[in-house]
């Protein structure tokens, strides 16, 4: 069976906002996605080479992260609408901190900026720890 854990119809809809980076940390390359952010896609043209290179960025990603009952999709969602007001973050079963979002704009939105970051690992540990529990 085939991991499937990011979807390229998912990375094509964040290419869209690609000059921001989006679909760069999607596909777990924050360095690239910042520096995407800052330099609107390398001035557009690393967003349209980008275009023909999503393909193999989801094959990377679905080797690097395992699949499981946290969906990367949806929870890449909540993290980019609703980030700051750490919904992403209740949703994975991370309370404390999720409140703490809440009630600090995503801790004045450097915490938004450090979920970009880090979201696809925090969202395999999730994946692996409950696909072990499930084995037991």
């Amino acid at each position: 069976m085939t991991n499937k854990s990011h979807s390229k119809i998912f990375g094509y809809l964040a290419w869209l906002l690609g000059f921001m980076g989006c679909h760069r940390f999607y596909y777990g390359r924050p360095v690239t996605g910042t520096l995407y952010f800052f330099t609107f896609g390398l001035l557009g043209i690393g967003w349209i080479v980008d275009f023909f290179l999503i393909p193999s960025m989801e094959r990377e990603a679905d080797r690097r992260y395992v699949e499981g009952p946290y969906d990367y999709d949806l929870y890449w969602l909540l993290l980019i609408f609703l980030g700051v007001l750490g919904i992403h973050r209740l949703m994975l079963g991370k309370t404390v901190t999720g409140i703490i979002y809440l009630l600090t704009v995503g801790l004045c939105g450097f915490g938004w900026l450090y979920d970009l970051w880090t979201w696809n690992e925090q969202i395999d540990e999730a994946n692996r720890r409950e696909n072990s529990a499930a084995a037991r």
